[in-house]
């Protein structure tokens, strides 16, 4: 009954997306150079009891991007999480942003690994494990929103993965507390594929892939995808990419090699 209507909202959301993506493509035609500003810390809408948190994961929904000037569709996503997660700080980077926190907070063999990586999205596959093992938290893909108020998914875990249709584990949503173990295993899986670079691709060297080899969907705390947290549903590639030149990641890599060595 709990995932039905999750799933249920999603599909409410996904048709007032539809909506929202045709106005914007008239918006932007009519404004083509019209972009809005994600903030890099924005507080709790709804201020938290103290100890409600106490346990758990902490409330703090994490997100990157390769610019913090985005279209109008991206901008209705974000405001969407940002219902959605009315008790949850929020927390942005840029890619530069992610460089100096990485440099800042972690050994030089890890900065070095993630000033290898070459594509953006292999970058931020890295970043996210990173920020949540230091601090936790949820992350969520910039183009991805919560079906459902965030504290009700991730409620008492301590950490908790989605499943794509397939059965298997997605990175595009994370949420654990910091210093978990499988997120730490994660992170060695996809240091391990940076050093030896024998993997063709960002979704099988840091990943999807890496997170399904490094951690069993049977032996952590995972829920469907349209249970929790769904992509595409405001925004497209279009709307995402459209002041990329080199555009999607699976555009890029066709051209780039994922490690630069």
């Amino acid at each position: 009954m709990k995932n039905a209507l999750r799933i249920t909202s999603g599909r409410i959301l996904r048709f007032i997306g539809t909506l929202c993506k045709a106005f914007s493509y008239a918006f932007h035609f009519a404004l083509p150079h019209m972009r809005f500003h994600l903030p890099g810390h924005a507080d709790a809408i709804l201020k938290t009891p103290p100890g409600a948190t106490s346990h758990g994961i902490p409330r703090v929904l994490w997100q990157t991007n390769y610019t913090d000037k985005v279209t109008l569709p991206v901008y209705l996503n974000y405001l969407v999480n940002r219902l959605m997660s009315r008790d949850f700080t929020y927390r942005f980077m840029t890619t530069e942003a992610r460089a100096r926190y990485i440099k800042q907070h972690f050994p030089n063999e890890i900065f070095d690994c993630y000033c290898q990586l070459q594509i953006g999205a292999a970058q931020a596959d890295l970043w996210r494990l990173l920020v949540l093992y230091r601090e936790g938290g949820v992350y969520m893909d910039i183009d991805a929103h919560a079906v459902w108020p965030l504290s009700a998914i991730t409620g008492h875990h301590e950490k908790l993965f989605i499943l794509a249709r397939n059965g298997k584990l997605t990175n595009y949503f994370l949420a654990a507390q910091p210093n978990d173990s499988d997120i730490g295993k994660a992170i060695d899986e996809v240091v391990k594929n940076i050093r030896e670079n024998r993997i063709n691709g960002v979704f099988d060297m840091t990943g999807p892939g890496a997170i399904n080899q490094a951690i069993s969907p049977q032996e952590v705390p995972a829920i469907p995808n349209k249970a929790a947290c769904i992509q595409g549903t405001f925004t497209n590639e279009y709307f995402q990419y459209i002041d990329k030149a080199e555009g999607k990641w699976t555009r890029q890599q066709k051209t780039t090699r994922v490690v630069n060595r």
